[in-house]
């Protein structure tokens, strides 16, 4: 069968150019039906409560399920279209419906006991005793121990999330396509980097219209806003960004309904489970104990940024007010007046400095540095792909024994889905006497090559770009040889950000850039005194931006820690009063972020969005090692990756940033990497 269905195909990497959108209720349901029939098999009382009897066998039924659907989600993602869209909403109540199924399964829940009870467990490795251990607590938090008629509350609750969060993720982008700023005035675009301008026009083309269309996604918006000088077009822009998936759109369209919906099933779900909220629910697999630590925690953050957020704040506002005939600054100001006083203080521009990163040589250099530290080697590789414009690479190791590959996927396009991101196609396990090597998705949003010249990045999307190689380097360099808990499998959510922000850093970092940069025109590398600025830069503003993602972590935390959805209050009025207390720049009565949150209600960050800031004092501190021992420092690059991102999930992530660091997390580098210390 697997000649007719490439996603039944297991043999090698998915095979894109041959799946259609007919192939995937076929596979899904022939998986279901191979899977249930195995379930049964384990479930007999004759099958001993063993691994190899029990354990390896369920693995391997659920790691093909999770292959074909996560290539079917993956599509779903970066080349929608209304066949497939419609293929994937039909088939995905039966895969939640499975794995309600597969959670609530009383049988297999006791096999697990009963291995964890046993001689044997001892005798197991680390690895596999964590999977165990998690299995057993995973099956709890499924409502296992649920009785009949609640199970089967719990499952309707599970599927109604799912298609939820899919309509959620869905409208938003709908959305986002939805909207378009033509401009037929060439004077009215005064100010905007010439790229996007050339960009805009293209677009206007293909659409078959004269002028310029400027769209809702990133690479157009976000130059618009800083750069656009005609103020009422960018407050028309701001306006159509912000209220997107709203009340103010298609009815169709607006995510505020799914909101309450998604709220008040958390909520339902956590007391069937015996919690008091679905915050309680969320941090059980997380480092973070109890919702209020984590308020605690932003709300000590907060008290450390705040002076420096309002210090930032009425600075911009008395740079508008005197040097741009701003008498009162708006939110569709803030971008704008904010890159004015960057270039007035500093002397430079995010459209300076983006010409200085062609991608080629970007991704030379982020190559070049995770090779000197973490003694592998990168190289292209051949694959079928989804879009022409995606590549395949390989990792392998000094001996050129392969490691790990990935796909990348740099550039924006209507059929995906906005945002970065990294997901797996294939996961490190040991089958028999080999080894199957894991293969990952890197998806960015960038801007595409225009004109004839090749794309050029911003530094925050030469930022974004390490960032999303960081989760590739944790699913990629795992070295543990059990499903459940290699690579990124089985890591705390709120640790699962530190191989992502640690990479960050080294976008700062002298001996990376100027190996990693060549002007676009003549290939000179940038400038040291460029860098200087930069770096002079790099926390400008920093206490607002740091207030902002509290504001929305704290929104997220109170959403489903203290907030009654069926009451009286609504989660604009929440938000509202969070900004009153943390935020310094207060967004118009229109705005509707919430309708566009999309990393809470269609991500899986519900109740843990503070994981951020939470990973980013781990991951500052981490780094903090190398920059007393050298940024480029292989002996410390050896560490992390033995003591980091070879463990994945098998021991807690304290243990492991123990491990490495030598002592508990300091909150201290964090704060002095973000300029917010008293020196």
């Amino acid at each position: 069968m697997t000649e007719q269905n490439p996603l039944l195909d297991f043999t090698g990497l998915p095979r894109f150019a041959a799946i259609k959108v007919e192939h995937i209720a076929a596979a899904v349901d022939a998986l279901l039906a191979e899977n249930r029939a195995c379930i049964n098999e384990l479930t007999r009382a004759q099958t001993p409560a063993s691994w190899a009897d029990f354990v390896a066998p369920l693995e391997d039924a659920s790691e093909r399920l999770a292959r074909a659907w996560g290539v079917v989600g993956h599509l779903h993602g970066v080349l929608d279209s209304p066949e497939l869209r419609a293929a994937y909403n039909a088939n995905q109540p039966k895969i939640v419906q499975y794995y309600t199924e597969l959670g609530q399964n009383l049988d297999l829940f006791e096999k697990y006991k009963a291995l964890r009870a046993s001689p044997e467990f001892a005798a197991l490795a680390q690895a596999q005793r964590r999977i165990v251990d998690n299995e057993i607590r995973d099956f709890r938090l499924s409502g296992a121990e649920l009785s009949p008629d609640k199970k089967l509350r719990f499952a309707a609750i599970s599927e109604e999330l799912a298609h939820l969060g899919t309509r959620f993720s869905e409208n938003l982008l709908d959305a986002t396509n939805a909207y378009a700023l033509y401009v037929e005035d060439r004077n009215e675009l005064a100010g905007i980097p010439e790229d996007v301008v050339a960009t805009a026009r293209a677009a206007a083309d293909k659409d078959g219209k004269s002028g310029w269309n400027f769209s809702l996604q990133a690479p157009s918006y976000v130059p618009f806003m800083q750069y656009a000088a005609k103020r009422e077009l960018r407050e028309q822009m701001y306006r159509a960004y912000v209220t997107r998936a709203s009340e103010f759109g298609k009815p169709e369209l607006d995510n505020t309904p799914l909101i309450a919906r998604i709220l008040r099933l958390h909520h339902e779900a956590a007391r069937l489970l015996g919690y008091a909220n679905h915050a309680e629910v969320s941090l059980v697999p997380k480092m973070a104990q109890t919702p209020q630590q984590v308020l605690d925690f932003l709300g000590d953050l907060a008290a450390k940024a705040l002076p420096f957020a309002r210090k930032d704040y009425a600075e911009l506002g008395e740079y508008a007010a005197a040097e741009l005939g701003l008498a009162q600054i708006e939110a569709w100001d803030l971008a704008f007046a904010s890159e004015k006083l960057r270039a007035a203080r500093y002397a430079f521009s995010d459209q300076e400095v983006k010409q200085y990163f062609p991608e080629a040589k970007v991704m030379q250099g982020l190559f070049r540095l995770v090779e000197t530290i973490f003694g592998v080697r990168i190289g292209p590789d051949q694959a079928e792909t989804w879009d022409p414009a995606v590549r395949f690479f390989r990792i392998s190791d000094a001996q050129g024994k392969l490691i790990g590959q990935f796909y990348l996927d740099p550039y924006a396009r209507d059929t995906k889905r906005g945002g970065a991101w990294m997901d797996e196609a294939i996961s490190r396990r040991r089958l028999d006497a080999r080894v199957q090597t894991p293969v990952a998705y890197l998806t960015c949003n960038f801007s595409a090559p225009v004109g004839g010249k090749p794309a050029l990045f911003t530094h925050d999307e030469v930022l974004t770009l390490f960032h999303e190689f960081g989760h590739g380097l944790q699913h990629m360099l795992t070295r543990v040889d059990y499903l459940g808990v290699s690579g990124i499998h089985g890591v705390e959510w709120d640790a699962v950000e530190l191989p992502s922000q640690f990479m960050e850093n080294f976008c700062w970092e002298w001996e990376v850039l100027r190996h990693m940069s060549a002007h676009v025109d003549s290939g000179e590398p940038l400038p040291r005194a460029l860098f200087d600025k930069m770096l002079a830069a790099k926390n400008f503003q920093s206490g607002m931006h740091t207030v902002r993602q509290l504001e929305f972590s704290l929104f997220d935390m109170h959403l489903h820690y203290d907030f009654d959805a069926s009451g009286g209050k609504t989660p604009q009025q929440l938000l509202d009063e969070i900004r009153s207390r943390v935020a310094v720049a207060v967004p118009p009565s229109y705005s509707r972020f919430q309708n566009s949150f999309s990393h809470i209600f269609a991500g899986g960050y519900s109740a843990g969005y503070y994981s951020y800031k939470w990973a980013e004092v781990l991951s500052a501190d981490a780094y903090s090692l190398f920059e007393e021992n050298g940024v480029l420092d292989s002996d410390s690059g050896r560490r992390f990756c033995e003591e980091v991102l070879a463990v994945g999930g098998s021991r807690p992530a304290l243990e492991s940033f123990k491990a490495f660091r030598g002592r508990e997390p300091s909150v201290d580098a964090l704060l002095r990497h973000s300029g917010m210390t008293a020196a």
